[in-house]
């Protein structure tokens, strides 16, 4: 039986077009994520009968996350969208493969909408639409190094095990 996918392992990384030799940015804090495929169809009508094609292909991401004050990725994105600039978006797997890597869709993209939402008793919550360039292409990753992986722990607020004395404070 296939494994399934759990939604928590589907991660998000952005790169501002111009960044070369640099990694993506995680974003902080990601609460929800969506990759979105449609596609149009060619429906006419004809004496001899309905014909019924394919049309156009339209991607999109929509992501949502807890604002940061300072973070990397989402300043990255709200940059983005103020200097009116496409993005590198990666969605990322944090599981590995059977190839040691992380499977991953990447894609270029704009920023068609920036909402942020403030409740009255709660955190400020962003969430964003990211109409993809063309079409989004599936490969594969490298192993996310250490640093980054302790960054996606340290936002999905977990704990490493402490021995008896540890300075380590959440």
């Amino acid at each position: 039986m296939p494994d399934l996918l759990n939604g928590k392992d589907e991660i998000y990384f952005v790169q501002p077009m111009d960044a070369k030799g640099a990694d993506g940015l995680f974003i902080a804090f990601q609460t929800e994520g969506s990759h979105t495929k449609e596609q149009d169809t060619l429906d006419e009508s004809t004496k001899s009968g309905r014909i019924v094609g394919y049309g156009t292909k339209n991607e999109s991401f929509e992501l949502t996350y807890y604002a940061a004050v300072t973070d990397p990725g989402q300043e990255a994105i709200e940059s983005a969208y103020d200097n009116e600039k496409a993005i590198k978006v990666w969605k990322v797997n944090k599981n590995k493969n059977k190839n040691d890597k992380h499977d991953s869709v990447f894609g270029h993209a704009i920023i068609e909408s920036l909402e942020f939402s403030q409740p009255q008793d709660g955190f400020v919550e962003v969430s964003i639409t990211l109409p993809v360039l063309g079409k989004t292409f599936k490969g594969e990753l490298p192993p996310l190094s250490d640093e980054i992986l302790a960054m996606i722990e340290s936002s999905a607020g977990a704990t490493k095990f402490e021995e008896f004395g540890g300075t380590t404070t959440p």
